[in-house]
């Protein structure tokens, strides 16, 4: 294999056998599904698509084109260390610091509350009224005069003042977090999880220590529970084989109340570190593939447009995730069957 790809890094016919796990709790193999490794396919979960579109990179080229040509100057926010790097060799996973999550969850919020509260809030008026003892109009006013200072005006509030903190201050609230969360290794086939505890040397010298282990080591599970309105939900995450490390992939596909999803994400993850095929063909990933050896020399051998995403028109761009939203739902995960069982044997 080429020289750039560690002899660590991951292909599923290069697994080595592994030790017998302990058997998992029963509360873990009551509420977790395991996902079968191998026989992969090309899907990515939609929200993986949707978080980079064709117009936002053309934005993104133009605004980096600005900036080289001196016709806008880089913000000071836009020069901070964010300890999030996503490329043809990590996936690296690092969460948003408090002060900065704050003021989106103000916006965010705030505009939620209040659509909802108008929505909801006049047909309760209109019940309320209807047998107020101060009669129908008067009743009427009188609520709203008494309610919607505190059901609309608060939450429009908030989302106006974090609208324009997020809109006009970014330099002022933008900061970032302590370190990353994770990491998936493409080039060397390791996983690494960040740890903030070590045996106290990150509070007293500031050392983040590392837990590194090989992607094969690790399992994927789907979890199900029901939200406080009786929904099911589904989430998924990674746990290490031998060890207590889980890694929750919501970054790749929140909680949705739909499995599918979840088991193209797990797809995504095993097409991404598995350096026998080429990087997932996605606009996040399209800036980097000439710098994957593998995924280059597939582009090259099948004629591959290295700007296929980023000058896709939004009618084709639309349909493109409209056929997504299709596969993903017809996956066949299900059906599978999980060839890790050849090198190691479960026990539950």
């Amino acid at each position: 294999m080429n020289n750039y790809y560690a002899e660590t890094a991951y292909r599923p016919d290069t697994i080595p056998k592994h030790p017998v796990p302990e058997r998992r709790s029963w509360l873990r193999r009551f509420s977790t599904a395991r996902l079968p490794w191998g026989v992969t396919q090309d899907l990515v979960p939609t929200s993986m698509l949707t978080c980079t579109s064709p117009s936002d990179m053309r934005a993104m080229e133009q605004y980096e084109a600005e900036i080289e040509s001196g016709q806008r100057k880089e913000q000071a926010y836009e020069k901070l260390d964010y300890h999030q790097i996503i490329d043809h060799e990590r996936y690296r996973c690092a969460p948003m610091s408090k002060r900065s999550a704050f003021w989106f969850y103000l916006r965010g919020g705030g505009r939620f509350v209040f659509w909802a509260m108008l929505m909801l809030s006049p047909p309760s008026w209109l019940l309320i009224a209807d047998v107020s003892p101060e009669g129908f109009w008067k009743g009427l006013v009188g609520l709203v005069v008494e309610t919607a200072p505190l059901f609309l005006g608060l939450p429009l509030a908030c989302w106006a003042i974090g609208s324009f903190v997020v809109h006009k201050l970014p330099n002022w609230f933008m900061r970032p977090s302590k370190g990353p969360l994770w990491e998936l290794n493409r080039r060397t086939g390791m996983v690494t999880l960040f740890d903030y505890d070590n045996m106290g040397k990150y509070k007293s010298e500031g050392l983040i220590g590392e837990f590194v282990y090989p992607f094969h080591e690790f399992d994927a599970y789907v979890g199900s529970g029901p939200t406080r309105q009786g929904h099911m939900f589904y989430q998924l995450y990674m746990a290490h084989r031998y060890r207590n490390h889980v890694i929750d992939l919501d970054v790749f596909v929140p909680r949705d109340s739909e499995p599918e999803p979840h088991y193209a994400g797990w797809d995504f993850v095993q097409n991404y570190m598995d350096i026998s095929r080429p990087l997932p063909d996605i606009p996040l990933f399209e800036p980097h593939r000439e710098q994957d050896p593998v995924t280059s020399e597939y582009d090259r051998h099948n004629g591959r447009n290295p700007r296929y995403w980023r000058d896709m028109d939004d009618t084709t761009w639309e349909a493109k995730l409209a056929e997504m939203r299709l596969r993903v739902h017809e996956i066949n995960t299900r059906e599978r069957f999980n060839e890790m069982a050849a090198f190691v044997e479960y026990v539950d």
